[in-house]
């Protein structure tokens, strides 16, 4: 397979790895956006969450929870942004087709913004709807 992250996994391409599991691996990211930047892969390969087996999604959660809290005491930031960038248009980058999270330390006055900052496409119609729409897809 031709995946960056799988190769990585596989230990055929070197990291930073800073956390391993048996379903999970915990990696700074290259191009960090603040000091203890990481993002989080499963070691089964999935183009995003949605292609990922329920047992890999917990095992991914898990390590991304276990991160958070060793970066929490690593370098005590103010907050995390915690989030998945899935599709090419929510910045899912193109060659890097494996679903990963990245968990970013924050700091007061880093000059970041929170995730409500990341789109401004408010709804026209009504929650209610919006919901029956949802609960229909079920």
């Amino acid at each position: 397979m031709d995946c960056i992250f799988c190769k990585i996994a596989s230990g055929e391409i070197p990291a930073e790895k800073v956390y391993e599991s048996e379903g999970a691996l915990g990696l700074l990211d290259i191009h960090p956006l603040a000091p203890g930047h990481v993002f989080v892969i499963p070691k089964r390969h999935a183009l995003d969450i949605t292609e990922l087996p329920d047992e890999d999604v917990a095992s991914l959660f898990l390590a991304v929870k276990q991160l958070t809290t060793m970066l929490a005491r690593t370098f005590s930031p103010d907050g995390f942004v915690i989030g998945i960038n899935q599709g090419r248009f929510a910045g899912h980058t193109a060659g890097v087709n494996h679903v990963h999270v990245h968990v970013v330390p924050r700091w007061k006055n880093d000059g970041g913004t929170s995730i409500h900052g990341i789109v401004k496409n408010p709804p026209t119609e009504p929650l209610a709807d919006i919901a029956e729409k949802i609960r229909a897809a079920c």
